[in-house]
């Protein structure tokens, strides 16, 4: 048996595409261990994190032939399974705090305004003024977590979305 919904909307969606510079490499450990904590992750797991990444060194080979040891500080490791988990938390919690009350956008019935896709996502808004507003808040928020915008890469679209008629089964 189908059925048709239509999706009666004839709006303007404005989408602005955003790519962080470096986003794996400029995690921020101090602030993903409060947010570990703040999402009642045991503490032997946060310990474990910390280990794991924390006290991370390693160690470089000068020119003239001397290695030195060197603390990293900083960032998760690429290809690490552990290191997108970390790193969606903690970008899951950085757009969080920075759309909190602007979404504007609704599909279904649900305020949508943003989507992610590993460490880039798009910010979606009805009126170019509130998306801007969302934009220069996510760039304050950023800073906070010690991330940056690609201001070369990120792209800002408008989209108009006429009625759409969907065919279930």
């Amino acid at each position: 048996m189908k059925s048709e919904r239509n999706l009666d909307t004839d709006d303007k969606l404005c989408a602005c595409f955003i790519d962080r510079q470096k986003a794996l490499v400029h995690v921020n450990w101090t602030k993903l261990m409060w947010i570990l904590k703040e999402n009642v992750i045991y503490w032997c797991s946060r310990r474990l994190n910390s280990k794991l990444y924390v006290d991370e060194s390693g160690k470089i080979r000068l020119d003239d032939g001397e290695i030195r040891s060197v603390k990293i500080g900083r960032g998760v490791r690429q290809g690490c399974c552990l290191s997108q988990i970390l790193f969606n938390l903690y970008s899951e919690c950085l757009i969080k705090q920075a759309v909190e009350g602007f979404g504007d956008f609704k599909i279904g019935g649900d305020v949508i305004c943003t989507v992610k896709y590993a460490d880039d996502f798009v910010l979606l808004s009805k009126e170019e003024a509130v998306l801007q507003g969302t934009t220069d808040r996510l760039h304050e928020i950023e800073r906070c977590y010690r991330m940056e915008m690609n201001a070369k890469k990120t792209k800002v679209m408008r989209i108009s979305i006429f009625p759409v008629q969907i065919m279930t089964d």
